[in-house]
């Protein structure tokens, strides 16, 4: 009696065992790129945050330590002078913290400027301390003055120097307010007319109506005028 051969394996139940196999692999392939965009995500976000940067270097901290190791080399093999740790050697240190680095301290040269120059109103100037002659000084006025007389179609052109017998600090009020002094003059001189040049102390009269503005005028802003004399070094019309 002959033996009846094994039976083949049914070919549906192949296909069932390949069918979830074939779905698990998919699966496994959407999770991994899940994590690969999640990842990639997170990652740039870092990135553009300024996470993975540098941290910004402190100048205010480098400075510091680089002086604390100028000092601690004053002291001696990177140990300050004085045995002390972080404090300044003994003669470096001391000066910057007077008047800073390199600085003069305390501007002792403002104080002694201001400690020599004189308060109060200017005073006469004489020759010698025992002298009873007073010493003159003279100004010349920088600028020309230049004016139309008068209802006239004549031009008057002069030269300044003014004198003195206080100290300089009346040619120094003249110089801060020149530009005042000027426009006051001028107004004085616009007033001359054709007449006025034909009197023999035109300009004597001139002189003292200019004088007597300037000082009313630094009266007015320095509390002293100081002007004795104004003179004419110059003097044309035409």
């Amino acid at each position: 009696m002959a033996t009846a051969a094994p039976a083949a394996p049914a070919p549906a139940e192949e296909g069932a065992e390949a069918k979830p196999k074939s779905k698990l692999v998919p699966l496994i392939l959407a999770v991994t790129a899940l994590i690969v965009v999640i990842v990639a995500t997170i990652g740039l976000t870092l990135w553009l945050s300024g996470f993975f940067a540098k941290p910004p270097v402190n100048a205010d901290a480098v400075l510091e330590q680089g002086a604390e190791h100028e000092a601690a080399a004053d002291g001696g093999h990177g140990a300050p002078a004085d045995g002390g740790h972080g404090a300044p050697a003994a003669g470096h240190g001391e000066k910057p913290a007077e008047g800073g680095h390199g600085a003069p301290s305390g501007g002792h040269g403002e104080k002694k400027a201001e400690a020599e120059k004189p308060s109060g109103p200017p005073t006469l100037k004489k020759k010698s301390p025992d002298s009873l002659q007073f010493e003159y000084s003279y100004l010349q006025l920088d600028k020309d003055f230049l004016v139309n007389l008068m209802s006239s179609k004549k031009v008057m052109s002069v030269q300044i120097a003014i004198m003195t017998r206080y100290d300089d600090r009346v040619f120094e009020n003249v110089k801060k307010h020149e530009l005042i002094l000027r426009g006051v003059m001028l107004d004085i001189m616009r007033m001359t007319t054709d007449t006025d040049l034909t009197k023999p102390d035109f300009r004597k009269e001139l002189a003292a109506k200019l004088r007597d503005a300037m000082n009313t005028q630094l009266e007015k802003y320095e509390n002293f005028g100081g002007i004795e004399e104004l003179i004419f070094t110059g003097f044309v019309v035409q």
